[in-house]
This record gives C-alpha cells, sequence and structure tokens, in this order.
C-alpha cells in the first residue's frame, strides 16, 4: 500500500510562519507616520515614510522642535510646507510609530486637534499617491 507523499511534516501545524504570512501587518509602510530618532548630530524628525531601503529612509515632514511653528502655520492658514529628507541608515538610530500612549496624544492627534486637518494625506499626497499604505520596499 502506497501512501501520497506529504508537503509538511506536521499535518496539523503547517510550514508557512507568521514571518512568511503576506497577511501580516507591515507597521513600517510608506505613509506610515513615524517619530525617527538620528544620531551624529543627535535629532528627531517626524513626519512619513515616502521611501524605506538598507541604504535609508525617505521622509516627509519636520524637526521635531519645528512642529509647533509647523502646527501655527497651518492654523494660520498658511500653505503647507515641509521637508523631504533622506536619511542613510547608519544615522537612523531608532524609528517609532506615531502611537498614542495612553492619555497622551500622538503627534498626529496633536496635529489634528489644533489644525482639523489630518497630517497623512497632507504628506504623502503628492509622492505616494495611491501606493500609500502598501509595504515599505
Amino acid at each position: 500500500m502506497q501512501f501520497p507523499p506529504r508537503t509538511d511534516d506536521n499535518p496539523i501545524v503547517t510550514s508557512e510562519s507568521f514571518y512568511e504570512d503576506r497577511r501580516a501587518t507591515v507597521p513600517f509602510h510608506l505613509g506610515a507616520l513615524v517619530i525617527v530618532t538620528l544620531s551624529n548630530p543627535r535629532e528627531k524628525f517626524w513626519g512619513a515614510i515616502l521611501h524605506l531601503s538598507p541604504e535609508g529612509l525617505s521622509v516627509r515632514g519636520v524637526d521635531l522642535v519645528s512642529f509647533e511653528d509647523l502646527v501655527s502655520q497651518i492654523k494660520a492658514g498658511d500653505p503647507f510646507t515641509s521637508g523631504v529628507v533622506f536619511f542613510p541608515m547608519h544615522r537612523v538610530e531608532r524609528m517609532e510609530l506615531d502611537l498614542p500612549e495612553g492619555s497622551i496624544l500622538s503627534l498626529a492627534q496633536r496635529f489634528v486637534e489644533k489644525t482639523g486637518q489630518d497630517p497623512a494625506p497632507i504628506l504623502v499626497s503628492e509622492f505616494l499617491g495611491s501606493a500609500a499604505g502598501g509595504p515599505a520596499r
């Protein structure tokens, strides 16, 4: 009697892991709002990911010390201006999603609260178009 060939060692647990699952969420996708901590010189930058690669990170946003100035500018009705910058990966010390922590609002939430506008589409619209929200390459 011949048995059909097995494709998995364990028929109950598949060999596809979480890391291979294409449906898994990619947190640092194109258009994600992030806070980037940089070294040499040490600085922090807030913005949206335009491109992420082993060579570096392209972000549209502002230096964290200029965040309140940007919010005031938008609130006053001035046109939106922010830089598009490339940081070589050797400068990127840390990158975190701009998320609220407990009762502390995220920078994006503070932006919305003070200006009435969502920063994500403003930051990425002219660069990513329909690619916003897809996985970073």
